[in-house]
């Protein structure tokens, strides 16, 4: 699979947005077809399951959506098609991968709900702002 990453590689400058628009979605389909390579690099199936990884992914994308620039998203591309083959080229390890894409931005206080329900709002905020 880092074989097929390395030879995509992303033009400098897309024409139009419909151009931009065209490379996101191929590189969109790309990164949902390499979810099962890296569940087995990775070892997630203990920990995610290949919707919610895929669900991740698609919430990074859309953060995105309302850039209309075809620069700007050019840029954010090659950022994505880097991190994407850091990841399957195992540049990363388990936990980065489980802390940026697993956990989230929510960090860790999303457990506290059902474990801790004494907790003051000053620990929950305190968690948050230290987790991501």
């Amino acid at each position: 699979m880092a074989f097929t990453l390395r030879s995509a590689k992303v033009p400098p400058n897309s024409a139009s947005l419909e151009e931009a628009r065209s490379r996101v979605i191929n590189f969109f389909k790309t990164a949902c077809r390499s979810i099962p390579n890296i569940m087995e690099i990775y070892n997630l199936d203990d920990v995610v399951t290949t919707a919610q990884l895929r669900s991740a992914i698609t919430s990074e994308f859309r953060k995105n959506s309302h850039i209309t620039n075809p620069k700007v998203i050019d840029m954010l591309l090659f950022k994505g098609m880097e991190e994407l083959g850091n990841i399957t080229e195992h540049a990363k390890q388990r936990h980065h991968i489980i802390g940026q894409y697993v956990v989230g931005r929510q960090g860790l206080v999303q457990d506290l709900g059902t474990k801790d329900k004494g907790v003051s709002n000053f620990l929950k905020n305190f968690y948050r702002s230290n987790y991501f």
